[in-house]
Order: C-alpha cells, then sequence, then structure tokens
C-alpha cells in the first residue's frame, strides 16, 4: 500500500513538471506577429483577434526595410501599412510567412519578391463606399470651388461674383478611368446629376460597361471629351504617370480631376504646370506621390490656390477604420488556423509556400 502510494506520488510529480515544460515550449513557441507601422490610434482591434492563435502583438514604427528587419527579425507574420516590404526583407526573415497590408492596394511590398521567398502576402477587402462619397465631395467641390467660396467670405468678401463664370455641373461629362469596384459605386452616384458618364478601363468589357448604363471610351477618347476626370486604378507599371505631361495635353482646357486611388498614378510636377497653365481649372487630391508632402510641394500646391487637398482620407469611416483592422489580422489567424487567407493576393505562392505544412486544404 505504501509503495503504491509512493508511486502515484512520484507520477504526480512528474506530471506536473511535465505540465510546466509543455508551458514553457509553447510560450517558447508563440507566434509573433509584429506590426511593421501603423498610424492607428493602438492596435487593441487586431490583439483581440490575434488572441485566438495565442500571438504576441508587437507595434513598431518602421520608415525603411532596414527598420522591418531589425525589430521584425523573428516574425512569423507582420502587418503593414507604409513601410516598404522589399526582396531584403524577406530573405532576412526566415521565419516569415505572412504579410498582411492594411488596405487594398500593395505597391510597397515587393509581390515578385514575395513569392520567389514562398511568403504569402494579403490585402484588405473592406467596403469602399466611403471612397466614392469621398471622390464625390471632392469632384462638387470643384466644380463649384467651394474652398474659393470659403475664402472669400472669410476675408470679408460677400460677393458671388468674385467666383466669375461657373457652368451648370448637370448636362457636363465626367470621365472614369477605372471601371473596378470604386469606380462602379461612383459613376452609379453620378447617375442621380444629370451627366454624360464616359468609361476606360481596358479590363472591362464594352458591353458590361453599356449594359451599366455608361460609355466606353478609348483613353484618349475620353481625355478629350470630359469635362471632369476621376481616377479608379491600381498603382501598377502600367498606371505609373497614367497622367503625364503628354495625356494632360490631351484635355480640354479647364478640366477638373480627381484622384483619390494613388498618388503616383499623377505626375506632380506635370499636374502642377498644368494647374499653373489653366489646363486643368481644378484638382481634387485625397493622394500624392509625395505623402506625406514635403514643405516645398504643399506651398506650390497652395500657391496654386484651385486645389483641394484631403490626407489619404477618403477610405475612412469609424466603419472601415475597424473592418480594416479586424480583418487584416484576420487573415493570420486563418492561415495559423490551416487556411488559405481570404484576401490571399499571389496565389501561385501555394505550390512552394513556407507554410504549405499548416494549411489543411
Amino acid at each position: 500500500m505504501f509503495d503504491y502510494l509512493k508511486i502515484c506520488l512520484i507520477i504526480k510529480i512528474f506530471i506536473n513538471i511535465f505540465q510546466e515544460y509543455v508551458i514553457v515550449i509553447k510560450l517558447d513557441k508563440k507566434v509573433f506577429i509584429a506590426i511593421t507601422d501603423s498610424d492607428y490610434p493602438d492596435f487593441k482591434i487586431e490583439a483581440e483577434v490575434l488572441e485566438k492563435i495565442g500571438a504576441r502583438v508587437e507595434r513598431y514604427h518602421s520608415k525603411t526595410d532596414d527598420d522591418v528587419v531589425k525589430f521584425a527579425k523573428d516574425a512569423d507574420a507582420l502587418l503593414n501599412q507604409y513601410a516598404p516590404i522589399t526582396e531584403k526583407v524577406f530573405q532576412s526573415l526566415d521565419k516569415l510567412k505572412i504579410v498582411v497590408r492594411y488596405g487594398v492596394g500593395v505597391d510597397n511590398i515587393d509581390i515578385e519578391a514575395a513569392t520567389r521567398a514562398g511568403v504569402l502576402v494579403c490585402n484588405v477587402i473592406y467596403d469602399i463606399t466611403d471612397v466614392a462619397d469621398h471622390t464625390m465631395a471632392l469632384l462638387l467641390a470643384s466644380w463649384r470651388r467651394l474652398k474659393n467660396l470659403d475664402n472669400f467670405v472669410f476675408e470679408g468678401k460677400w460677393d458671388w461674383k468674385l467666383l466669375g463664370p461657373l457652368p451648370r455641373f448637370s448636362g457636363s461629362t465626367v470621365g472614369i478611368i477605372g471601371y473596378g469596384k470604386i469606380g462602379k459605386l461612383v459613376a452609379k452616384r453620378l447617375k442621380g446629376f444629370d451627366v454624360k458618364v464616359l468609361v476606360y478601363d481596358p479590363y472591362v468589357r464594352d458591353d458590361d460597361i453599356v449594359k451599366d448604363g455608361f460609355v466606353p471610351k478609348r483613353f484618349e477618347e475620353l481625355l478629350k471629351e470630359s469635362d471632369a476626370i476621376t481616377l479608379h486604378v491600381p498603382l501598377t507599371r502600367e498606371t505609373y504617370h497614367l497622367l503625364n505631361e503628354k495625356s494632360l495635353s490631351m484635355m480640354k482646357d479647364g478640366v477638373i480631376v480627381i484622384n483619390t486611388c494613388r498618388g503616383k498614378v499623377i505626375d506632380t510636377k506635370a499636374l502642377v504646370n498644368a494647374i499653373k497653365s489653366g489646363k486643368i481649372l481644378y484638382a481634387g487630391l485625397d493622394v500624392l506621390e509625395e505623402e506625406p508632402p514635403s514643405k516645398g510641394l504643399l506651398e506650390e500646391l497652395k500657391r496654386c490656390e484651385n486645389v483641394i487637398l484631403t490626407p489619404h482620407t477618403a477610405w475612412y469611416s469609424n466603419s472601415s477604420l475597424h473592418e480594416v483592422r479586424f480583418k487584416a489580422a484576420l487573415q493570420v489567424v486563418q492561415l495559423f488556423e490551416g487556411k488559405v487567407p481570404e484576401y490571399l493576393v499571389n496565389k501561385s505562392v501555394l505550390e512552394r509556400a513556407r507554410c504549405k505544412s499548416m494549411l489543411k486544404t
């Protein structure tokens, strides 16, 4: 009887030691999620989502790829906003399995390098109605020159005649470059303003554009015929400086240009020259080539007067802020639960992914 009790006690001690050992092992192997950078007030939303996989979450303020390599050395996953995720990052972070960008665009991530390294890249597809609404706000404010009127009033000038000639928006022609989800929403909103809507998108069939009630056009035709032009394209090799000195010169004199997609779609120098010359009557810009803009660029744009700037805020609302952060973290959770993340961008990576053994399907 004594020997039996003694054996039981020894087994119990052994079990306790083993359990403590397992806990230590689990802690050592805890998933490490590095937020490379973000301008959000905290990372509580992300941490709550990632708690499901017992992850350790740390946020840094990386500006360069060197910063990312330094801070996220042992990271299993990166949540990223603006910091450049280059080939150097993928070569340096051996444990890295997935990079998720807050938002739709992934132009600051080297997708080809990620695929070669076997790292998954995801974006976040969220409700983009706010972008379409912001586009309309910039378009109407530019057309009606609200910024100028506001300035006049605060200068003590209560006189509508100061604005000069002002054409009616109804009956005008608006050109939409890029007929993806946002472009379609903008076109839908324009239906209520009695304007003619032209659409250019080489990846959308003309029949589909016509079926929606709009007019498909070639790029050059849209530039020549539109009274206002709004951009809704991703930043790619094809769209970099899509609006440049040559394409801007094709536009009507006194055209209005709205950009809520990516700053580098427009050649800033050419844009400024076109505004100064009067080729562009007004520009509504939520994005710039240089973000945040330098003091010199801001002063130059300020001298142009007929420019409305907003700080890359077209996406923002209380709902979208939560949605972007929640869904970004969720992509990581899905991977560590053995699923292919919902918003995987480089699908070809799955054949040689570092995380291939983790996936159940």
